[in-house]
């Protein structure tokens, strides 16, 4: 806890947390603005499951098992990971083959499912790992909707359906995080949305 003394008022601080938020926005401006290889996948991967781990070993010296970096309840997130493919899978069939979706997603079938794993596994573990454990110890369940926010905002610039639902999936996506003390399960559902949108959009299921 770190205690200081502005304009005359005592407050508080977990620098935990504060260490969580300032490294989380740097993280996110960095990806925004540079690219640090030629992959954009493996540039990911590096800022959103390298120097998380990175911080969570060396500066706040703990396990990252406690940030989701685990099976956590095995059993209960394959079954909503089953689940969550099954009720979204139709939604993705429609939506994917609209025009905004369709231009923006066509284009990306060269690589699959490499390019989208790379994409999203360190992105999975940033938002349901990193962020949302490290403000789910001091803010319990609310911590669902402080990592959805900046999930949501870091999908502006995408069509603009999806970047609105984005709010709500993201606590989706925490919340199964949050019950089944893992990243992986949001992550395996995410992957698949990902691929699954770009394969209907290139049109290779007729």
């Amino acid at each position: 806890m770190i205690r200081r003394r502005l304009f005359g008022e005592s407050i508080s601080f977990d620098w935990r947390i504060v260490a969580a938020t300032i490294a989380a926005t740097i993280l996110l401006m960095v990806d925004a603005y540079h690219r640090l290889t030629p992959s954009k996948g493996v540039d990911r991967m590096l800022l959103y499951l390298v120097v998380p781990l990175v911080i969570i070993i060396f500066v706040f010296r703990e396990n990252p098992k406690a940030y989701g970096l685990s099976p956590g309840d095995w059993r209960l997130g394959l079954l909503l990971t089953v689940a969550s493919i099954v009720l979204v899978a139709p939604v993705l069939w429609f939506v994917a083959r609209a025009g905004a979706m369709k231009s923006y997603y066509a284009s990306q079938v060269g690589g699959l499912p490499w390019n989208t794993f790379l994409d999203l596994f360190g992105w999975e573990f940033f938002f349901r790992g990193f962020i949302l454990f490290a403000y789910a110890r001091k803010f319990g369940a609310n911590a669902l909707w402080l990592q959805a926010m900046p999930f949501a905002l870091a999908h502006i610039g995408k069509p603009e359906l999806e970047a609105l639902s984005t709010i709500f999936g993201g606590f989706a996506f925490g919340w199964i995080a949050y019950r089944t003390r893992s990243f992986l399960y949001p992550f395996l559902i995410h992957w698949f949305v990902a691929s699954f949108t770009i394969i209907v959009a290139a049109g290779l299921l007729g």
